[in-house]
């Protein structure tokens, strides 16, 4: 279990996208990580296929990025809804400032390109957002999952494999990495 008792937060909200939060969550459980399900208010939320999801804690606790390993950040329809809020680009752009890994996979990329993390980057995500990440800065790249300095990009639900994969290698990495001093 090569993440034991890291804590990692998924930010969800309503229409997430239920295999990209459940096959990521459940990787991450496997290694042995904390992972927190946090949503914008504590009440449960469906996935856009209908899964009932109750989240642990609200976005706005986890301002301090020093209490978290990683972040994920799941596709569908809830990431429209997240990047609307101060509180998830704060949380975004800090964890960015310290190097921290966030996974992002399919509409996931819409709160990177709020949080304005995007310019000069490669990223990945639905098609969908081809233009929005262009807009942002972005350099486009059509790969199922890919590593950009902390950011972990997954293309769409069909990638979730490759994504995952290249989830665990950046966070066990930093697991197994020497201390710097």
């Amino acid at each position: 279990m090569r993440l034991q008792g890291k804590k990692i937060a998924v930010l969800v909200a309503e229409g997430v996208e239920d295999l990209e939060y459940y096959v990521p969550m459940m990787r991450l459980q496997e290694e042995g990580a904390q992972v927190l399900t946090a949503a914008l208010e504590l009440k449960p939320i469906h996935g856009k296929n209908g899964l009932e999801i109750t989240p642990d804690t609200e976005i706005s606790s986890l301002e301090d990025p020093d209490d978290l390993f990683a972040l994920l950040v799941p596709g569908g329809w809830a990431p429209d809804k997240l990047r609307r809020h101060s509180s998830v680009k704060r949380l975004v752009r800090a964890m960015d400032s310290q190097a921290k890994t966030i996974g992002i996979i399919c509409h996931g990329g819409l709160v990177a390109i709020s949080a304005g993390i995007m310019n000069g980057r490669r990223a990945t995500g639905s098609l969908g957002i081809k233009d929005d990440i262009l807009n942002a800065g972005g350099t486009w790249v059509d790969e199922a999952a890919f590593r950009e300095g902390n950011l972990v990009w997954g293309r769409v639900v069909a990638d979730i494999p490759d994504f995952c994969r290249e989830l665990m290698q950046a966070l066990t990495e930093k697991v197994e990495a020497p201390l710097e001093d």
